[in-house]
């Protein structure tokens, strides 16, 4: 029986796709030297070098090794557990309740400026009325 050939190009592609991330996301997850053309021709290659591997996988938040070696359902397992919080690396919260905490740190912060400016305010009035007597 022939040896299985492994195409990383189309392995990140699938793992890419079962993000369900797009081409360009994933370019500028890359950085400034990528684009979504550079992406596309990059899943077109049957080997690409380890560097650019580790750059790749590190973007995705996926192992090296999940693009080398790519299985669909062990990969499909991973990203289930990774992303649906099972694990506890990722989005383990409840974004409203994460958007309720910021709004509530917010209104006190403007709540403290606002407060330092009063006694700013009554500072510099104080001042100003003790000058004209």
């Amino acid at each position: 029986m022939p040896e299985k050939s492994i195409h990383h190009g189309r392995n990140l592609r699938r793992i890419r796709e079962i993000l369900d991330i797009k081409q360009d996301t994933l370019a500028s997850l890359l950085g400034d030297d990528w684009n979504q053309q550079k992406v596309s021709y990059l899943e077109q290659k049957e080997h690409i070098d380890h560097a650019i591997l580790e750059e790749v996988a590190k973007a995705l938040k996926v192992p090296v090794d999940a693009i080398k070696n790519f299985n669909e359902e062990a990969t499909v397992n991973y990203v289930a557990n990774t992303f649906n919080g099972n694990s506890g690396n990722y989005m383990n919260f409840n974004p409203i309740e994460k958007i309720e905490q910021l709004y509530e740190r917010m209104i006190k912060e403007k709540d403290e400026i606002i407060k330092e400016q009063r006694a700013l305010i009554e500072q510099f009035s104080g001042k100003k009325k003790s000058r004209s007597k």
